[in-house]
């Protein structure tokens, strides 16, 4: 994993949906520029406390960016190259990492790869790209693999080296042009021998990229140690997180974080409560009050975290399993932060303490965690690594309560007291649903 990846926090913006861009790609091929708008929020970003920028698809689509016709090309919903690079040097000026969103398990079906197999029949050149069956006759339109089902999504043929070379010269271009790494959609869905290929090639040139993997279920290690990739999203954690927070049932999260552990043993996941895909986490949580509790997990165990911009303000949205059941939890933005609602800010600051104490505990990045004390509704664990400790306490109680916390000392997030502070036999009093984070 490149060396800059240890103090890496992302801020992850979804850029169709933040600058309210048309459901369709403009039939015209009309240029709106309208990428520049998030330079006017990179600052925000700052503020808050990442030093990272993770966009979603920026690359011509028909729709929803997923759908890729051209991925030499920015958007025209969102602008040119020329939008992209000043993005780009914009977030560069102000330390900002910049990681772009790769389909590359699938392609749309307006992309002209596939588009010159419907025109051509069998003998297109680009045929070999994806995995056909001709049960009409070369004459007729074949039927193909989709990624899930989705028919305007055609998977492509892994297996072909005209597809790695391709897969090559695309992460290559965007790298020279300025990105420092790539989110690797669907990686799940494709052979981890791709990667394999595709990756040193691109690490050939561009050797501190940064590479993570979106799988969901499955063998975490093992992907990352066959296909080469830094690194994949932690879904495990994620769904922990906010199921034992609903059901008041800590050990789920004590047995995910066990697991958490077992991954850092071969690499830093990336961690989050919040993205693209999913329910907004202030909308998931059925007790607000517990939304600091995930974010203080979310920033005290190791891995490399990343915010869904709008959760740091208490953004809500459900996802729902239909035709544009993304939008709520894509919205658009207003044109400047100033503009933001008041009654998100209170969020927005507990990021800011919470990442504020990640940035002088960078060691947190590598850190494992060890259980104090569990109960249905309170755990204390430690999160150590290079002779370091901090202590995280958490109560779901709607009562106070006292947590034993060995070795706990000063209060560094959150609120509480501490009783024989520094000693095997300390302890927590924490407010109903109250939590903390100490030095330990």
């Amino acid at each position: 994993m490149p060396e800059w990846v240890q103090d890496a926090v992302w801020w992850h913006v979804y850029p169709l949906g933040f600058v309210g861009a048309e459901r369709e790609l403009p039939a015209d091929g009309a240029v709106t520029p309208r990428l520049g708008r998030l330079t006017g929020w990179l600052d925000y970003a700052v503020e808050l406390g990442a030093n990272g920028l993770a966009l979603g698809p920026v690359f011509a689509a028909s729709t929803h960016g997923y759908d890729t016709v051209d991925h030499l090309r920015i958007d025209p919903r969102l602008g040119t190259d020329a939008d992209f690079d000043a993005l780009v040097a914009a977030a560069h000026d102000r330390g900002l990492k910049v990681l772009l969103d790769g389909v590359f398990n699938h392609v749309g079906r307006e992309h002209p790869a596939f588009r010159a197999v419907l025109e051509q029949g069998p003998t297109a050149p680009t045929a070999g790209w994806f995995r056909l069956r001709w049960p009409g006759g070369p004459d007729a339109e074949p039927e193909y693999d989709t990624f899930e089902g989705h028919g305007q999504l055609v998977a492509l043929d892994h297996s072909s080296p005209a597809v790695a070379d391709w897969v090559t010269e695309v992460m290559t271009h965007w790298l020279d042009r300025g990105a420092d790494g790539w989110r690797l959609d669907a990686a799940y869905a494709v052979p981890t021998s791709f990667w394999a290929t595709v990756l040193p090639r691109v690490r050939e040139r561009h050797p501190d990229a940064y590479v993570v993997g979106e799988v969901i279920h499955g063998d975490y290690a093992r992907v990352v140690t066959e296909s080469g990739m830094d690194a994949v999203t932690q879904y495990e954690l994620w769904k922990a997180v906010w199921s034992s927070l609903n059901d008041g049932n800590l050990h789920e999260l004590t047995h995910a974080l066990g697991r958490h552990d077992g991954f850092l043993d071969t690499f830093a996941p990336l961690t989050f409560v919040g993205n693209h895909d999913v329910t907004r986490i202030a909308s998931r949580l059925t007790e607000p009050a517990h939304l600091p509790h995930a974010l203080a997990v979310l920033f005290t165990v190791g891995g490399t975290p990343s915010v869904y911009a709008g959760d740091e303000q208490a953004f809500t949205g459900v996802k729902e399993d239909r035709a544009g059941g993304d939008d709520a939890v894509r919205p658009p933005f207003p044109g400047t932060p100033e503009e933001l609602a008041p009654y998100g800010w209170p969020t927005y600051r507990l990021h800011q303490e919470l990442i504020g104490v990640r940035r002088r505990h960078r060691w947190l990045h590598r850190a494992r965690t060890t259980p104090l004390h569990r109960a249905d509704r309170q755990l204390s664990y430690a999160a150590s690594a290079d002779g370091q400790r901090l202590v995280v306490a958490l109560n779901l109680a709607g009562t106070p309560v006292t947590v034993p916390a060995p070795g706990a000392g000063a209060l560094l997030a959150g609120a509480g007291t501490v009783q024989r502070p520094g000693t095997d036999g300390a302890a927590v009093e924490l407010g109903a649903h109250g939590w903390a984070v100490l030095d330990g």
